[in-house]
């Protein structure tokens, strides 16, 4: 018996009706297909647990819902403290959470990554949001999604293969909803393999923190490119080394204590592979060290975090060696 049936389909109801037109019916004719077989996959130990959490959450209606407010604030005032528990009991059992803050009324969750200052980062760069079908790669639970339809996407597409980051998405959705009404935001647990090839849809398309897992980042960057309509923007944000033209790291093993690390490249490499990959004009907006302060362990998440990831004699590098997290923001239009 598997533990992720039919029943969770209707979450993607509405994003199902909206692949079904235009340069989008590609994917649309496909998309149920694909989710039958996401549904029906392995049986995943933890499932039960989450879903049970998620619907153990009380049925409030939020008086306000701030997606633009750093921590997307979820608020109402008179919450009995039964219902504060409740809460707060809920979003723990859909631990741990890596991507935030969130404020879901009384509860803060402090997540590992204090991805609000990302977004402070990369968000004065962006072409305006307003108005644009977004597609997120890689969203992890969506904190990000959250923020660009706050600034005015009109539609925001995730795809992350996560089961809890899915769970975690739906959390903030359900109450969203109770205070806003429907929303254009929806995340499918799906890999870039399963967005059809040349779909050459999307007004917008981000790639944040994908791209150094991929055995070919080439290969990756072009079926970035052709995600995005003639003309929209893609934002690439991954981890980079300090160096020159044709200069690449590839860890021998682990990187930062991550697997699954291939290739980290100069910013000029970067460059020089975003503009063979047929990307226009790409050019870095944003150069930063991860800090322990952005990226560490919380109440939320228990698990190690960067300052266990890095040379305990020398925060300039990785435990095994190599140069400490260095991540670059490039901009480039397809």
């Amino acid at each position: 018996m598997t533990v992720f049936d039919d029943s969770l389909l209707p979450w993607f109801d509405d994003v199902y009706a909206f692949l079904q037109e235009g340069k989008f019916a590609p994917w649309g004719q496909i998309l149920r297909d694909q989710l039958q077989l996401f549904l029906h996959d392995k049986e995943h130990g933890d499932q039960a647990r989450w879903l049970d959490a998620l619907d153990a959450l009380p049925a409030i209606t939020p008086e306000a819902c701030d997606l633009t407010a750093h921590d997307l604030r979820l608020s109402k005032r008179g919450l009995s403290a039964q219902e504060s528990a409740a809460v707060e009991a809920g979003l723990r059992g859909l631990m741990p959470w890596r991507k935030g803050p969130f404020q879901f009324f009384d509860t803060h969750i402090d997540t590992e990554w204090r991805s609000d200052w990302k977004w402070d980062r990369v968000g004065p760069h962006l072409a305006p949001l307003k108005g644009r079908t977004v597609l997120d790669v890689g969203c992890g639970s969506g904190y990000h999604m959250w923020r660009m339809l706050g600034d005015g996407a009109e539609r925001v597409i995730g795809i992350d293969p996560s089961r809890l980051f899915l769970m975690q998405f739906q959390a903030l959705k359900r109450y969203a909803e109770r205070a806003l009404g429907k929303q254009s935001i929806d995340l499918l647990p799906l890999r870039m393999e399963d967005v059809p090839a040349r779909l050459r849809a999307f007004d917008t398309t981000f790639s944040m923190g994908v791209l150094y897992h991929r055995k070919s980042p080439i290969d990756h960057l072009q079926e970035l490119r052709d995600t995005l309509r003639p003309g929209g923007q893609l934002v690439l944000e991954t981890l980079v080394i300090e160096g020159r033209l044709g200069e690449v790291l590839m860890p021998e093993d682990r990187y930062a204590m991550m697997r699954n690390v291939w290739f980290l490249p100069s910013v000029d490499t970067l460059l020089l592979w975003c503009r063979r990959a047929g990307l226009k004009n790409p050019r870095l907006v944003d150069l930063n060290q991860t800090s322990i302060e952005e990226q560490r362990t919380t109440d939320w998440m228990r698990f190690n975090s960067l300052p266990d990831f890095l040379d305990p004699d020398d925060p300039t590098k990785t435990a095994e060696g190599y140069p400490a997290p260095l991540r670059a923001v490039i901009l480039s239009e397809a």
